[in-house]
């Protein structure tokens, strides 16, 4: 399994999301946590615990 995770540093915690799933996120004191507690959530989501979830999807574009 690879997701990807978007996350920053807000003082003295990492916040972020999955990118697939933006509209749930969580934090953690470390990015070990943060990346546990994601990973909990994406759990949820497969099992179908997470009512109405819509993932986005990601387009990639070139320049010319």
């Amino acid at each position: 399994m690879k997701l990807n995770i978007v996350y920053k540093k807000e003082k003295e915690w990492f916040i972020g999301h999955i990118q697939e799933y933006p509209d749930y996120e969580s934090q953690g004191k470390t990015i070990d946590e943060l990346k546990e507690n994601l990973i909990e959530i994406y759990n949820d989501v497969q099992k179908g615990l997470v009512p109405d979830v819509e993932s986005f999807r990601l387009l990639e574009v070139t320049n010319r």
